[in-house]
């Protein structure tokens, strides 16, 4: 795999983009409680969801690969909710400024730098763990997504682009 430096701009814009998205899921909840409803055959509610991404974002992007203290507290991404969309958010926001902030200052070398430890199952480099740690974001928001429009009877989110992305990681 070739790093190069559209790595370290197109990886932020994208982590920044579905995770501006996943606050609006959250919002589009009408009420605290329904986030941490579930469905037959769903057992995490979308908060647990939401909680489970910022551990795990924390842990493998800010802690790992940005030095940034985090103890992170799996069980408790799991657990019954008492989390507000307020807070939700604001954890989001915390973590989407995070990812790209550490993403953004990932060198060519660093992406093809070895992942200190195994976290899919092989070796990887901490670039091929980017690319699995998007695609466990992507697989959740639409988890969160099915969750919320059968719950709330709901429809489509009128999402944020990733020119409202590449916007913000400009003026950061």
């Amino acid at each position: 795999m070739k790093a190069s430096m559209s790595s370290s701009t197109e990886l932020p814009e994208l982590f920044h983009r579905d995770l501006t998205r996943l606050m609006q899921e959250i919002e589009a909840f009408p009420d605290d409680a329904i986030v941490w409803a579930t469905l037959p055959g769903m057992t995490n509610s979308a908060g647990n969801l939401a909680l489970h991404l910022e551990g795990n974002l924390r842990e493998y992007i800010g802690r790992q690969m940005g030095a940034v203290a985090y103890q992170r507290d799996r069980p408790r991404e799991f657990a019954p909710g008492d989390v507000s969309r307020a807070e939700l958010r604001q954890r989001i926001t915390e973590v989407r400024d995070l990812v790209c902030r550490v993403v953004a200052g990932l060198t060519a070398e660093q992406i093809l730098a070895p992942f200190p430890e195994i976290v899919i199952g092989v070796p990887t480099t901490n670039g091929q763990l980017l690319a699995a740690l998007y695609g466990h974001l992507s697989y959740h928001m639409g988890q969160i997504d099915a969750l919320r429009r059968i719950l709330t009877q709901g429809t489509a989110v009128d999402f944020a682009g990733l020119a409202t992305a590449r916007a913000a990681i400009a003026a950061a």
